[in-house]
């Protein structure tokens, strides 16, 4: 069935800026011997097997080898309640990888899954300052770096990633909490946003 979503993204890490495994398109190593990652989405506007999926976000919270493409990911979903059971499945089967698309190329790289929580998410994209709230699980805000004197944020160009080719250079202000006991505390290290536009 054919499926599309459009919306923006950021994500936080515990590598310093700025991140080798992104910066590399995976062929570096991270910088240190596990890679935690919380990549948040917003869907603007979307559609999932005729399913509606507008306005909703979610989070990947991932726990990864220091060499991301050696797998065995440990993966969670933190899911806005404002999902119906439908919208959230729908979602999970993207984000997943199981209806195609980008995710697809990643999803071998997934090894324990992790679960799902479904919690209310604040997610606000502000020009540069990109933020999400996961109920009481975790917060997490990054800036993108903007040049003196230019209104257009520094960008890494060309990367493989799952979202965009192109990401912004950013540092998390902000990182705090847990999900899955994976522990968070990415403040002052590495960033990234972009829209995306995803299709299958």
């Amino acid at each position: 069935m054919a499926w599309h979503l459009r919306g923006t993204y950021f994500e936080n890490c515990n590598c310093d800026v700025v991140c080798p495994c992104n910066s590399s398109s995976l062929a570096l190593p991270a910088d240190n011997d596990r890679c935690v990652l919380v990549l948040a989405f917003h869907v603007e506007e979307g559609e999932v097997d005729g399913i509606d999926v507008s306005n909703l976000s979610l989070t990947l919270v991932a726990d990864t080898p220091k060499q991301m493409t050696d797998g065995h990911w440990r993966v969670g979903v933190v899911m806005d309640d404002a999902a119906t059971n439908e919208q959230a499945r729908a979602l999970r089967a993207v984000f997943s990888g199981e209806q195609g698309g980008p995710m697809a190329a990643f999803a071998p790289l997934f090894g324990e899954q992790l679960g799902l929580e479904t919690v209310p998410i604040e997610y606000s994209n502000g020009g540069t300052t990109h933020r999400v709230k996961a109920g009481e699980l975790f917060e997490i805000e990054v800036e993108d770096f903007v040049p003196h004197g230019s209104s257009e944020p520094t960008r890494l160009v060309g990367v493989v990633h799952p979202v965009n080719t192109t990401l912004t250079l950013a540092r998390a202000t902000r990182s705090r909490g847990s999900a899955f006991g994976v522990a968070l505390s990415g403040r002052g290290k590495n960033g990234h946003a972009a829209p995306f536009a995803w299709s299958a």
